[in-house]
């Protein structure tokens, strides 16, 4: 049985495990042709493609990071999560429609299409650094803090089992059986995260003693122009740049809808995940606030969930939440893992190799997943350096230097015509120094602060003012290169650009998705009025 746990939990657990490794198993022989590995098929439903949206996006650095947050500054986090919700239905109405018309694979082959060959490697080579220096440092650092709290396992003991596993299922299975693991994720997922939430606010007296005894502003969205983390004009500016990055243009993100069988589904997809972004307000950062409560302020930080599972939950309700837990890990990583491998294989192998047969093709994108796991794991020393106490806020801010450059591009090459490759080449590398240059001095001003006042100033913006800065300036430099050399090809513009021309299928699948998008954009502006 598992350390720390009782027999009830650990079976459940295990439970969860062998159920993950069956669908891997049973997808292995479906995932012959690269299309079934890479993208299923084009072959999935609307509901597999919400839940595996909203699977991929939640990690474990969310249930450390938005609980240790919200312990620390209460809702105001939430923005993120509510904004995403806006961000996919421009996932879904605006950007889907061209990238399955377009037909591709991938988030920098459809760039390739549209600018040139070389803001496709750009984009690649982008990609997937920072998936491999970020999203897999992340979750591993977050899955191993919550595992060492509630399970006793130290932290590489922990990540090398969550690598592990996550790596075989999805180097058998491809894209199929990521998303479909991440149907089964997203049930436990929330239903162990709900549990948690209800026994807590109980512990609390309830809803209404809770916000009676927790500072006033925990409970504010809108934050003043002077706050650090989250003021107004950063959350309503700066981070839809970010959310339209990361939820419009990434491919960890987008894979999912170019997996769809058809536009609508897409759609539908994105609606019902948007619905699903609600949540973590509540089951992830309301706890938070929670533990602050209970503990008299004594717990607070990135240990604040596990210390919510250690010391509210009965057995089976404890097995659970882990069981939520490492599903919400292994979601993340095996996106990661096979968004990196589609990259690698269709972005460069397919580029070296352009007669590549449906059989190598495959093969190498499973020897890439390895090659994914094995990196993994070799990063897992190195994981303890993550230790800042507020590590949702940490990734945010350094989202926030790669995006803006990123989301420039996207925009005005679906808007306008004029926008070319040498644009969109010169955007992206402006972005990219800026952005570097502000995260080194950053992490130097951190480390020793800087005598330079004009470098200090610059190292203390606000990372969503520096994030609207970075925008600006990477779309002024985009159109002003653009201008200035020549317009681009008819053949880079063929159904690449929005016009007045393009046709829409009507039916009733388009009526019900534009009535749940207006309903979700109620719910949301009824949410945030209320904790204006």
């Amino acid at each position: 049985m598992i350390p720390n746990l009782s027999t009830i939990d650990s079976i459940i657990i295990i439970s969860y495990i062998l159920i993950v490794l069956f669908i891997g198993f049973y997808f292995r022989n479906k995932s012959k042709s690269s299309e079934e590995y890479f993208l299923a098929g084009r072959s999935i439903g609307w509901i597999a493609i919400g839940a595996s949206l909203f699977a991929t996006n939640i990690s474990s650095e969310h249930f450390i990071g938005l609980a240790g947050t919200g312990s620390k500054s209460g809702l105001a986090v939430g923005h993120f999560e509510w904004l995403a919700c806006l961000m996919l239905l421009l996932l879904g109405w605006v950007f889907t429609p061209f990238y399955l018309k377009s037909g591709v694979f991938t988030m920098p082959e459809f760039v390739e299409k549209r600018y040139n060959s070389a803001s496709r490697y750009y984009l690649s080579f982008i990609s997937i650094i920072g998936y491999v220096l970020t999203k897999i440092s992340i979750a591993l650092y977050a899955g191993g803090i919550l595992l060492n709290a509630v399970v006793g396992w130290d932290m590489v003991t922990a990540a090398v089992v969550i690598v592990l596993i996550t790596g075989i299922y999805t180097v058998m299975g491809g894209l199929s059986a990521v998303i479909y693991t991440d149907l089964v994720q997203t049930v436990i997922l929330i239903g162990g995260s709900i549990a948690l939430t209800l026994i807590g606010l109980d512990k609390a007296g309830g809803w209404n003693n809770l916000v009676a005894n927790t500072p006033v502003d925990f409970w504010s969205m809108f934050k003043p122009l002077s706050d650090p983390d989250f003021p107004w004009t950063g959350i309503i500016f700066g981070a839809p740049i970010i959310g339209i990055w990361y939820w419009c243009t990434d491919q960890y993100i987008v894979q999912r809808v170019l997996s769809a069988k058809n536009l609508s589904n897409a759609q539908s997809g994105t609606i019902f995940a948007g619905f699903l972004k609600i949540l973590p307000v509540f089951i992830l950062i309301l706890p938070g606030i929670i533990a602050f409560y209970i503990s008299d302020g004594t717990v607070s930080g990135d240990r604040t969930y596990a210390w919510l599972v250690t010391n509210l939950l009965p057995s089976g309700l404890k097995g659970l939440v882990v069981a939520g837990l490492l599903a919400a890990l292994m979601s993340s990583l095996s996106a990661m893992f096979n968004s990196t491998s589609t990259l690698l294989t269709i972005d460069i192998y397919k580029k070296i190799k352009p007669d590549a047969d449906e059989k190598s093709t495959v093969a190498f994108g499973r020897i890439a997943t390895g090659v994914m796991v094995l990196l993994g794991l070799l990063w897992i020393p190195f994981i303890g350096i993550l230790s800042d106490d507020r590590m949702y806020v940490y990734l945010q801010s350094v989202q926030a230097y790669i995006s803006p450059p990123i989301a420039a591009i996207f925009l005005f090459g679906i808007f306008w015509k004029r926008v070319n490759g040498k644009g969109a080449m010169a955007s992206l590398i402006t972005g990219l120094v800026l952005g570097s240059f502000r995260l080194i001095i950053e992490i130097q001003n951190k480390i020793d602060p800087l005598s330079n006042s004009f470098l200090q100033s610059i190292a203390s913006i606000n990372f969503l003012h520096f994030a609207i800065f970075l925008f600006i300036v990477s779309s002024a430099v985009l159109v002003l290169v653009s201008l200035s050399t020549a317009k681009p090809t008819a053949d880079k513009l063929e159904g690449m650009v929005y016009s007045r021309n393009i046709s829409v299928i009507k039916d009733k699948w388009r009526s019900i998705n534009i009535g749940f998008s207006i309903l979700l954009l109620i719910v949301l502006i009824a949410l945030w009025w209320n904790f204006r």
